[in-house]
Parts: C-alpha cells; sequence; structure tokens
C-alpha cells in the first residue's frame, strides 16, 4: 500500500535527512525571513520520530519551536516537547549562570562574583563573552551523560541566527583563543571549536528561498562558514519550492482568461524555484525542496508536512 510522506511522519517512519544521520549538532542557518526556525523544528520532528532523544535550541530569539508544534513557550528551561523531543531557548544571563557554575561549582560563589553590579558592569566589555557563554551552554549538553553512560541528547539541532550574525556568532572560539591567555576561559574555547569545526559531529544545514537575495546569501553563508569557520556545510534546504505544473500543452487548452493568468503566473514562478535550485546545486551539497504551504495557519500540521519532505529527498 502506498502511504503519503506526511502519513510516513505520523507512523514514525521518515528519518532525518540520510547524510545527517551520523551527525550530533545540526546547525541550521540563512537569510533571516527564510524559514530556518520551521526546518530546525520539522528536522527535531523528525529525528525524534527516528528514535533520538533530541534537544533544539533556539539562540536568544522569540520562542516558536514549542508553538509551531502546539506547545505552551518553553523559555530557558529545557522542557519536553513529545517523545524524544526537548527544545530550549538559551538566553544570555541564563546562560552566563550556568556557564559560571560550569567553572565555579558553587552557587554561593557564583552569587557572589557574578551577581555583584560592578562585576556585570565590567563583564559587558568582554569581547563575545555573551555568544561564548550561550554557545557553551549548548555545547554542554551535547557532552551530557545519563546514568546508564548514554548521551543525554543524541542529536542537537540549533535554531542558529541569520547568515552575519551566524558567522560571528560560530568564530567566538577562535576569537577567545586568539585573545585570551591560557586558562579555563580558553580551554572551553578549544573544545567548543573542536566540536563545531568536526566533520564527524558537525553539519551546517542552510536554508533558503527562491528568491534572488536569499539565495545569493547562502552562497556567500556557504562559502563563509567554510572558510572563515570551517563548519561544513552538509545539506541545502529550498523553502517555498513552487514545482511546474503546467505543461505547454495545458495551457494552450486554457482559454484567454483569470484562470489562463493565474496558471501564467504559476509557471513564472515555478521557473524562479527551478533557476533558485539549479544555483543551489552548484554547491555540490545533496538540495531538498520543501513546495510552498498555502495553509491559512501555520502549526504543527504544516511543521509534519514539512518533516515528511525532509524526510524523503
Amino acid at each position: 500500500m502506498l502511504i503519503s510522506a506526511f502519513e510516513r511522519v505520523k507512523v514514525g517512519k521518515v528519518p532525518v535527512i540520510p547524510v545527517l544521520l551520523d551527525k550530533r549538532l545540526l546547525i541550521v542557518t540563512g537569510k533571516g525571513g527564510v524559514g530556518k526556525t520551521t526546518v530546525a523544528t520539522a528536522l527535531g520532528l523528525a529525528s525524534a520520530r527516528a528514535g533520538q532523544r533530541t534537544l533544539v535550541c533556539e539562540v536568544n530569539a522569540r520562542e516558536r519551536v514549542a508553538g509551531l508544534l502546539g506547545r505552551p513557550e518553553t523559555g530557558a528551561q529545557i522542557t519536553s516537547l513529545e517523545e524524544n523531543l526537548w527544545a530550549v531557548d538559551v538566553k544570555p544571563h541564563e546562560a552566563m549562570r550556568e556557564y559560571a557554575l560550569m567553572i565555579l561549582k558553587f552557587e554561593s560563589i557564583y552569587n557572589a562574583v557574578f551577581e555583584n553590579r560592578l562585576v556585570r558592569y565590567f563583564l559587558r566589555f568582554v569581547p563575545s563573552l555573551q555568544e561564548l557563554v550561550i554557545l557553551g551552554k549548548i555545547l554542554f549538553h551535547l557532552k551530557e551523560k545519563r546514568p546508564d553512560g548514554s548521551w543525554r541528547f543524541e542529536r542537537i539541532i540549533i535554531d542558529a541566527p541569520s547568515t552575519g550574525h551566524a558567522i560571528t556568532f560560530f568564530s567566538v572560539p577562535k576569537v577567545i583563543l586568539d585573545t585570551v591567555p591560557p586558562g579555563a576561559l580558553a580551554n572551553d574555547a578549544k573544545w567548543m571549536r573542536e566540536c563545531l569545526i568536526d566533520p564527524a559531529i558537525t553539519a551546517a544545514v542552510l536554508v533558503s528561498l527562491p528568491e534572488e537575495m536569499p539565495i545569493n546569501e547562502t552562497l556567500e553563508l556557504a562559502a563563509a562558514l567554510k572558510d572563515r569557520v570551517q563548519i561544513q556545510p552538509q545539506v541545502v534546504v529550498l523553502n517555498a519550492f513552487i514545482p511546474t505544473r503546467f505543461s505547454p500543452a495545458d495551457l494552450d487548452q486554457l482559454a484567454a482568461g483569470e484562470l489562463r493568468d493565474l496558471a501564467l503566473a504559476h509557471q513564472a514562478r515555478a521557473r524562479l524555484s527551478v533557476s533558485a535550485a539549479d544555483r543551489l546545486k552548484a554547491l555540490g551539497h545533496p538540495l531538498y525542496t520543501v513546495p510552498r504551504l498555502f495553509t491559512p495557519t501555520f502549526g504543527r500540521a504544516a511543521i509534519e508536512e514539512v518533516s515528511g519532505h525532509l524526510g524523503a529527498r
């Protein structure tokens, strides 16, 4: 019996994108507004349905992951959304507290030092400290283990900042290594960087739209990630793809009028989608297309459908 991609998702048969199956850290990024959070949430759902304990991390953003799945907001605490799937919105202040406690071990010392107004004032001038503690908290969860020795989270998906900010954000460990003396901070920066640039652990998922500016930014982002950050893009997702639906013969059979105009407009947008896909294929990475969804409300049903498209190329 044939079943649709949407039905396969519901019965738990859709895996994560095959090339990402052995990656523990997925970085989802792209130009703002291209659907990064949608793709990160859909990948998280597919990963959880494939039996992987998965954490989706939003980075100091307006929370959307839980809402897209019909759940209450998670806040700064890791919150279970459903079986094998958790989410968290990593905020600077909470991340600073957790990061400091990892190093200091005692909350009383943290309160005496980091909650001191004068200390907090000077911390504002430490280069890239905010980004480092956010990244440190996320990567800390990557190496957490359960009592039985297995990973607490088998896969972590970062709903990363947009293009330019993403490059800055993931460059922070190298910046710290280049500017601070040896010590705890430098040691943490070292293992963070080693984790980020290890292709056996980490993969970037680039998200784009079939429009000129997002395509150009995606091409630039792919080059910058490899050259400046040394993170390897593995997959490109072309969101809101419009497939060709009408042959020339179909159009010839349509009489002049509103219906023919709509069909011609659709074909014009489909040509743009095909052209965008061709440009992105030149990057040499697997390309997945997610069709544009026409729905009055974008919620769980839409995420389920996107997850299905990402599970079957």
